[in-house]
C-alpha cells in the first residue's frame, strides 16, 4: 500500500465526490447552524492550500490551509472515507499542513470541529492542539470545539 499527500486542485471529480462524502457525514451528526464548512468555492481562494491524499493512486483523504491576515492558518475540510480509517491518513494529512504551515511561517493553526468527532478531537490533542475560545467569525457553540497549536 502506498499513501501520498500533495497540493492539489479541489475541482477533481473524486475530490468532489469525497467532499459530498464529507458534508453527508456532517450533515448526518449535526444541524445546520452547528455545521460550518466551507463550500469548493471558499478552497480555490488564494492562499488556501488543498491536500489529497491518495491510497495506491486513489483518493482517500483531504484537508485544507486556509491563512488568515493575522498570520494564522485554519484547518478546514479534514475528511477521511470510511474505507481508508485506520490507516493514519488523517495524521499524515495534518503533519502536511503542518509543514505547509511553518513553511508560510504562520505563528499557529486553529481549527473547529465537532463534539461529536471524539476520534478528530484525540488526534488534534495528541498532535499537540489545546483548546482555545471561539475564534475569527466563530460564534461560541455548545457543538464545537475550537483548537490551536502555535508553531
Amino acid at each position: 500500500m502506498t499513501v501520498t499527500i500533495a497540493i492539489e486542485p479541489v475541482r477533481q471529480p473524486d475530490v468532489v465526490r469525497l467532499l459530498a462524502l464529507s458534508d453527508a457525514y456532517m450533515a448526518a451528526l449535526y444541524p445546520a447552524e452547528s455545521n460550518h464548512m466551507v463550500d469548493i468555492d471558499d478552497l480555490e481562494i488564494r492562499g488556501t492550500s488543498f491536500f489529497v491524499a491518495r491510497v495506491d493512486g486513489e483518493i482517500m483523504g483531504c484537508c485544507a490551509l486556509t491563512r488568515a491576515p493575522d498570520g494564522t492558518g485554519e484547518i478546514k475540510r479534514l475528511f477521511v472515507a470510511a474505507q481508508a480509517r485506520g490507516l493514519s491518513i488523517g495524521r499524515r494529512l495534518m503533519e502536511a499542513v503542518e509543514h505547509e504551515a511553518r513553511r508560510s511561517n504562520l505563528l499557529a493553526i486553529r481549527l473547529e470541529t465537532g463534539t461529536l468527532q471524539p476520534e478528530a478531537i484525540a488526534l488534534y490533542r495528541r498532535l499537540g492542539y489545546a483548546d482555545i475560545p471561539p475564534f475569527g467569525d466563530y460564534q461560541d457553540d455548545p457543538l464545537s470545539v475550537f483548537m490551536e497549536k502555535r508553531l
